[in-house]
């Protein structure tokens, strides 16, 4: 076992606590990694404030970058000193899912045993499957991918979650077309990969609506065309005079309740609604039925934008190589592990758009 610090949540709604715990080494098809850097996740938050439940003591974080430290039995991909990302995308590659290019949804995701441990031998849970709070981890070699050398970790990271979680849920899944209409409803980090995304896709406009001004003008310089206040008394219709019709795709990438329940109506007849934002488990959004069968609107749901990890991360990584694609402008912050909780209330205050814990 080896000693790291990590930070440890020990009870919902409470600070994460900085400890010394015990990390096992990697077992066969399993890869420790010395983490360089990892992003602060609003997915991270829900599970500290125990919006989705889960065992605890837990250390959580998922959109890790840094090195491979040690490789276990079997493992050929990946070798001492290699650049990698950390996902929490852990798959087996040959169930159903699988082998139809959705791993994201991978009906048979390896098992692990438990990786980390208090000093006195409890478990910890590993946390969205990497426990990445932490100043190693040890994750099945299905959750990484090779990080380019001309990609900075802290910024690597990013690509960990909300830049394929954003592109993707555009790309992959709403698969935007040119010359469509595209609103997106968030704009913060997810919102502006969503952003990129219909952009890089082709859209005619690409409407970005958000409680803050101040985004709005940040999700200029990421591909939007236009902004909408959300706080105005109809922002849907605000949207419709700005484009001169309904969005051909709305991605609502906030998992706000009140986000939800006015999406349906930014929507042009035979549009498509993309859930990417994840609220609160139990907390329910309503629409009219008939108004979806009738116009022929339709809703898809998009976990980690639909990710395949060896076809995306590339094509990605090239994108930032050209230019194309911004990253490190998505970061607001760098922070030490010791600064953690400062660094979550900043991004709960809504004005990051992704802090980076650096190791």
């Amino acid at each position: 076992m080896t000693e790291i610090r990590g930070a440890v949540c020990h009870a919902f709604g409470e600070p994460l606590r900085i400890e010394t715990v015990r990390l096992r080494a990697p077992g066969p098809g399993e890869v420790e990694v010395t983490l360089t850097a990892c992003a602060i996740c609003h997915s991270d938050i829900t599970y500290i404030d125990g919006g989705w439940g889960g065992d605890l003591p837990a250390v959580y974080g998922h959109e890790a970058a840094g090195h491979v430290s040690r490789a276990g039995a079997g493992v050929t991909r990946y070798s001492e000193g290699d650049r990698v990302l950390v996902t929490l995308i852990r798959a087996c590659g040959t169930c159903a899912a699988c082998a139809s290019g959705r791993p994201t949804l991978c009906a048979a995701p390896p098992a692990m045993a438990p990786v980390l441990a208090l000093p006195d031998g409890r478990p910890i849970d590993q946390g969205l499957n990497c426990a990445a709070f932490a100043e190693r981890v040890v994750v099945h070699e299905s959750q990484l991918a090779p990080v380019p050398a001309e990609i900075p970790l802290d910024s690597a990271s990013l690509l960990s979650c909300g830049v394929i979680t954003g592109l993707g849920a555009a790309v992959n899944t709403a698969a935007i077309r040119p010359g469509e209409v595209v609103t997106v409803i968030g704009a913060g980090g997810v919102g502006l990969n969503a952003i990129q995304g219909a952009r890089l896709a082709g859209a005619a406009r690409i409407v970005a609506v958000d409680m803050s001004a101040e985004k709005l003008a940040a999700a200029r310089d990421f591909g939007a065309t236009d902004g909408v206040l959300a706080t105005d008394p109809r922002p849907w219709a605000k949207a419709r005079e700005i484009a001169g019709r309904g969005a051909d795709v709305v991605l609502v990438t906030v998992g706000a309740i009140p986000a939800y329940d006015a999406a349906p109506r930014y929507l042009a007849a035979g549009g498509r609604l993309v859930a990417v934002g994840m609220p609160h488990s139990g907390q329910r959004s309503a629409w009219e039925p008939v108004i979806l069968a009738a116009t022929g609107q339709r809703i898809l749901g998009s976990f980690m934008g639909g990710t395949v990890l060896a076809r995306d991360i590339p094509w990605i990584a090239d994108l930032c190589a050209q230019g194309r694609l911004k990253l490190g402008e998505l970061i607001s912050g760098r922070w030490t592990l010791d600064e953690i909780n400062a660094a979550i209330a900043d991004t709960r205050s809504g004005a990051a758009r992704r802090n980076i814990v650096r190791f």
